[in-house]
């Protein structure tokens, strides 16, 4: 499944209002400077006898340019259209620029604040015509003077005979008839959320985990999510003004709702020091600090419940959808396993940092566990690629590699080191079920079918082309594999007790994690005492 999400809509409107401004902007310029020629002395004549009109009482005028003294620069600043162009114009400049990634991640606040600019947009292109720069002849004055006949007549033209003088009228200002409805719809959402903002938020639990993440548990009347949604949080002691966006990390089934958040800015970071979680793992909620939710929003990602086979992604910080997800695939799997279509769930984490693994591994953890207690390990198979490591964690991987749990994660699946390689997992997928379709939830921008054969096209995402797609050249692989890794990334590694002095090369390669095609992973083997799993 593919659908154009919400944001890339808005990128989408944003960059063909900032296009259509340019134009539009660049257009009337070149039109400032044709009215200011035309009262020039080399004019033609015909031009000339129009923007001479309105000299004289009683006469109109067509020409907004009256006189040709001042440059077309400062006729147009002069001019209402031209100031309140200007502000419109600066200001979806600043809404533009502030919308960066960069600024989003950098500071929110300023992408927040600077977004309220738009109340200034909307009140300047209210009154952007009221120069009523644009005229054109009136309809009673058509009646009387012939253009076809009258054209060539210019020079006799007055008040009375066949051609009189023609009269001009600006246009009636419009644009606010097209703004009219949504800024409606916006102010009665407005007056929704400082509805939404009154009701009670009982916060019932407040965990502090130790990669600097806050979760948070709460209860609201009449609250009802599905999952991939997201919430409005606002915690009137940091801001009163500031809404940040959290998604839901609860299942719909739970009595209560929960968000993850990561202290990485200011209000996060602010946040955390209102709830006193520095340093605490858990805290009953006293003397709490008031939240407000608006919410929930966003699509949902439900769709998988309606494939028997479904391939969830996610990078980085954008796994925390797939946690309501699981969440509730578990649910449906307990209550009503007949009614459930869904038998099969691929998840798939990539992510750099290792210590983000640390919550979210947690309740992985707790399904594998409890989908094992229930006979359903088959269940979800859940693949978590680890694409950045320091020398020291490479080191403490390999040593530890025999372990019975992961050495990051602490799961029974081991984690992956490197980026996968898309056209193998997709072909292993589609020969692990030969005669299912399935569908994929996924959070990079991908996009791929399920019909005896799986398709990807990512831009998000590396793809590797070079790969041994069967176990039975594994062995032809082992030497070119060994040649290219020693290239890029090699430490010596000591020895385990009773070998002191021998030493191994333990190396890894940061994007070319390799699978079999019958989902067993490679070993590269690298000539030496013991094999190494990267």
């Amino acid at each position: 499944m593919y659908t154009l999400g919400y944001i890339s809509l808005n990128e989408l409107i944003e960059d063909a209002v900032n296009n259509t401004d340019a134009i539009h902007t660049v257009a009337h310029l070149f039109n400032m400077e044709h009215f200011h020629l035309s009262q020039s002395e080399g004019t033609q004549e015909l031009m000339a006898a129009l923007s001479k009109l309105g000299n004289t009482p009683n006469e109109s005028y067509l020409n907004p340019v009256r006189t040709f003294h001042m440059n077309t620069i400062t006729e147009w600043l002069t001019k209402i259209a031209g100031t309140t162009g200007l502000v419109v114009s600066l200001a979806l400049i600043l809404i533009m620029t502030s919308s960066t990634e960069f600024i989003r991640q950098s500071s929110y606040e300023l992408f927040w604040y600077t977004h309220h600019v738009f109340i200034i947009f909307f009140i300047s292109l209210a009154i952007h015509g009221a120069g009523r720069i644009i005229r054109g002849q009136t309809p009673e004055s058509l009646l009387l003077h012939n253009v076809t006949l009258c054209k060539d007549l210019y020079v006799e033209w007055q008040a009375s005979g066949p051609c009189p003088v023609p009269q001009f009228s600006g246009k009636e200002p419009s644009a606010w008839k097209w703004f009219l409805g949504p800024v409606v719809v916006y102010a009665c959402e407005r007056i929704i959320r400082f509805w939404r903002f009154q009701q009670e938020v009982v916060i019932i639990k407040v965990v502090s985990h130790p990669s600097a993440v806050l979760e948070l548990h709460m209860k609201k009347r009449d609250f009802k999510m599905a999952p991939g949604q997201y919430i409005l949080l606002q915690c009137p002691v940091i801001s009163p003004l500031e809404w940040h966006p959290f998604t839901l990390t609860s299942a719909p089934q739970e009595d209560f709702f929960s968000v993850h958040i990561r202290a990485t800015g200011d209000w996060t970071e602010a946040l955390f020091k209102a709830f006193r979680a520095e340093g605490q793992v858990f805290q009953v909620p006293c003397s709490l600090p008031r939240l407000a939710v608006d919410g929930p929003f966003g699509a949902t990602l439900t769709d998988v419940f309606h494939y028997p086979v479904s391939v969830c992604i996610a990078a980085g910080i954008g796994v925390t959808p797939f946690a309501s997800l699981l969440k509730s695939i578990w649910y449906k799997c307990n209550e009503s396993p007949s009614q459930l279509k869904l038998s099969k769930v691929y998840f798939y984490w990539i992510c750099r940092d290792a210590q983000a693994f640390e919550w979210f591994a947690n309740l992985l953890l707790s399904l594998e566990t409890q989908m094992s207690e229930q006979g359903n390990a088959h269940f979800l198979s859940y693949h978590i690629f680890l694409t950045g490591w320091d020398e020291n964690q490479a080191i403490h991987i390999a040593l530890h590699w025999d372990g019975n749990t992961d050495v990051i994660t602490g799961l029974k699946q081991k984690t992956f080191y490197g980026r996968p390689n898309w056209n193998n997992e997709f072909k292993e997928i589609a020969y692990s079920h030969p005669s299912k379709q399935g569908s994929a939830v996924e959070v990079a921008r991908s996009k791929w079918t399920v019909d005896n054969e799986l398709i990807v096209t990512t831009d998000s995402l590396d793809v590797r082309q070079d790969a041994c797609l069967n176990e039975a050249a594994t062995h032809e692989c082992d030497n070119d594999y060994a040649s290219m890794i020693k290239n890029l990334y090699s430490k010596n590694v000591n020895a385990k007790e009773g070998n002191q002095g021998k030493q191994q090369n333990a190396l890894c390669e940061d994007g070319d994690v390799q699978k079999a095609s019958k989902g067993q992973t490679f070993w590269l083997q690298l000539k030496a005492d013991n094999k190494w799993p990267f």
